[in-house]
């Protein structure tokens, strides 16, 4: 289990690491927070995301231990997940490409079961559901995560 936390912490820290190297070199365009359309975000919420991060936000259980297949659960995307922890490049990066492709940019090689939607939804829309997810947490974690990311609240 210490093992698996330990991959973990290392995996997301370089997500967060080429995270803020692929917004230094322009890998996406960034909505500004008032395009955003956080009705919409629920919307596509529901319907590319909650199968498995829950309708609640609330992930899949045992979200922290991977599974048989080695592969860890869906993480929730309310405050008692990590979600909060990684800059809106990261959570752009993860949902547009998918983790496996997004941290292999990085070097990192992980196999995760978070898919890429860059076939599915586009940029704004991508952007309109991390709006939304971030919309549901405490003030708390909303400041920090901006700060993350580089953003005034």
């Amino acid at each position: 289990m210490g093992r698996y936390l330990t991959l973990s912490a290392i995996v997301l820290s370089a997500a967060a690491a080429g995270g803020w190297l692929m917004t230094r070199a322009g890998a996406q365009t960034e909505a500004t927070p008032e395009t955003y359309d956080i009705v919409r975000g629920e919307t596509l919420y529901t319907e590319y995301c909650a199968a498995c991060h829950g309708a609640n936000l609330e992930g899949q259980p045992d979200w922290r231990s991977p599974g048989p297949d080695g592969v860890l659960p869906a993480p929730p995307h309310d405050d008692t997940g990590h979600t909060w922890h990684h800059s809106d490049s990261v959570l752009f990066d993860y949902t547009k490409l998918g983790g496996k492709a997004a941290l292999a940019r990085q070097g990192v090689e992980f196999e995760s079961g978070m898919p890429g939607f860059d076939e599915q939804l586009s940029d704004p829309e991508i952007w309109d559901i991390i709006a939304y997810i971030k919309s549901t947490w405490p003030e708390r974690q909303r400041a920090i995560q901006a700060e993350r990311s580089g953003q005034s609240q």
